[in-house]
């Protein structure tokens, strides 16, 4: 059922949103970016004084939010970045929370693999031993922790990406865009992970021990009290190894994927798609990302869950335990399931998000590179 005007803008949180007239003289005339609306139109909401300045260029991106005149959310702006950030949250958070029982069968299969020898047998143990409820163990911690992390992760992705491009200049930075995407978000998952590591390490505990906690309120203090506030952080090397090659594959090969499926796969420019086709190509671009995500970054994902399960133990116990082969394989199948699902509804809800707040979904556009300056004619010399 459709959402009527009142109520699809009562949904869109209002700090989203920076209104025109609300806007400062200083900020306006400061700003480099400004509005794209004809000079009318610009001239009524300023004012009449955004006309009159010549430091105001009127060819910069305003994205307008949906069915709400008068206000605005204009591209790498303050608001730009905190939408990216919301939508961010709603990502990781509700997709990491829905693939729990999935979670925890793959760090059990992970942490005691005769015990939980497959999928089907692993859930089959969970059902025998805690009932329905035991797949939903550590479902706090998995939303806290991830909801965190995505807002850090798609929030200062977005940030880097411009701040890097910025750097390049045009020319390089269409010709260097997979580097900017690689570099864009490591730097947003070290800063993503600092937030999501201390509920990761509560989240595993939870979930491979039975009977230690029954979630993060009693799970938090325990932790602290057996391993130290500091053995929140224990797992943070191996955590760095797993999710900053994750993320950079997860960023990098979605925009590729997009890119080319909208170059080679449709005919029709991408500005000229239904909104739903262009989610579809973010759900599809994103589940290939995904699976390529899994393989890059498993390793590491066994090296976090052996390391937050045993206490005092070291990468050297988990490469002796599990061995080189068992630490690349070990659990791959179901995390490749899980993670392709996962990644491709990340980007579907926030490409999503974006759209219903106004802005264009990710990626599918290549940064045009700046047409090189005309040579200068000179007129012929007088005889």
């Amino acid at each position: 059922m459709a959402l009527s005007e009142s109520s699809k803008q009562s949904l869109i949180p209002t700090f989203l949103y920076s209104s025109v007239n609300s806007l400062s003289l200083d900020r306006v005339l400061n700003a480099k970016p400004t509005f794209a609306a004809s000079p009318s139109a610009a001239a009524a909401a300023l004012d009449g004084r955004a006309a009159a300045s010549p430091s105001i260029n009127t060819r910069s991106f305003v994205i307008p939010s949906p069915n709400e005149p008068g206000r605005k959310i204009e591209m790498y702006s303050p608001e730009f970045y905190r939408a990216c950030t919301f939508g961010g949250i709603l990502s990781c958070g509700l997709t990491h929370m829905a693939v729990t029982p999935l979670d925890l069968v793959k760090c059990n299969m992970q942490i005691d693999p005769t015990k939980y020898k497959s999928i089907s047998s692993g859930f089959g143990v969970l059902l025998r031993e805690q009932g329905v409820r035991g797949f939903f163990r550590g479902w706090v911690p998995t939303l806290l922790g991830y909801s965190a992390q995505g807002a850090c992760k798609f929030g200062f992705y977005e940030f880097f990406k411009k701040y890097y491009s910025d750097i390049a200049g045009p020319e390089y930075a269409a010709k260097y865009k997979t580097l900017i995407y690689l570099a864009g978000s490591a730097s947003a998952e070290v800063i993503a992970d600092v937030a999501l590591c201390p509920f990761e390490a509560v989240k595993v505990r939870v979930q491979t021990q039975p009977g230690f906690a029954r979630g993060m309120a009693d799970g938090f203090p325990k932790f602290v009290k057996s391993e130290g506030a500091l053995g929140l952080y224990k797992g943070i090397a191996p955590l760095w190894g797993r999710q900053i090659p994750y993320t950079m594959m997860k960023f990098a090969s979605f925009e590729t994927i997009v890119e080319m499926i909208y170059k080679y796969g449709i005919p029709t420019p991408k500005d000229q798609c239904s909104k739903n086709l262009q989610l579809g190509v973010s759900f599809a671009g994103g589940y290939v990302a995904g699976v390529f995500c899994a393989i890059v970054s498993h390793p590491a994902d066994n090296l976090v869950s052996f390391l937050n399960n045993a206490k005092g133990a070291t990468v050297g116990d988990a490469v002796k335990k599990l061995g080189w082969w068992g630490l690349f394989t070990r659990g791959l199948p179901l995390r490749i399931v899980m993670i392709g699902t996962l990644t491709g509804a990340q980007w579907g809800i926030y490409d999503a998000f974006k759209v219903f707040v106004g802005l264009p979904t990710t990626g599918g556009v290549s940064p045009a590179a700046p047409a090189a300056p005309a040579a200068p004619v000179t007129a012929p010399a007088k005889a």
